[in-house]
């Protein structure tokens, strides 16, 4: 579980989210989701819900999931490369049977298979932006 402090900018009451404004740390480097923040500069703006029932200009604690940011990350990083492989690894197999150049026919289904597991993945990264779990969340005012 990874925490960062922030300032509320803004409440938005029809769905319980706050816009918090936090500073850009080292962390946000190695962020894999670091270019989906609002940032001007040092600062940054992150949505989140706010369970701590938190106002504007009240100094907050947030969460992030680390195990549903690794899903995700999984997701977008890994599954494609696996899905290219398998592919290519497909086409490699059936090039024969169909009597097509196996080198061909491997880069053909690597990237049919990699245009899937891109398709899956807009798919699944709609459903999962509306899950709770990897949103971030004000747990405490300071």
């Amino acid at each position: 579980m990874a925490t960062e402090e922030g300032i509320v900018t803004y409440i938005e009451p029809a769905d319980n989210t706050a816009w918090v404004k936090t500073v850009k740390s080292a962390a946000c480097e190695g962020c894999a989701s670091r270019h989906s923040c609002e940032s001007a500069g040092n600062d940054m703006k992150v949505k989140a819900i706010n369970q701590a029932s938190a106002g504007v200009g009240d100094r907050i604690v947030l969460n992030f999931q680390t195990g549903a940011l690794l899903r995700a990350t999984f997701l977008l990083y890994v599954f494609p490369i696996i899905c290219m492989i398998a592919g290519a690894v497909a086409g490699q197999k059936i090039a024969p049977i169909l009597g097509y150049n196996s080198s061909v026919m491997s880069v053909l289904s690597g990237f049919l298979f990699f245009t899937i597991a891109v398709l899956v993945i807009k798919t699944r990264s709609d459903k999962m932006a509306l899950k709770q779990e990897y949103q971030p969340k004000i747990i405490r005012i300071l």
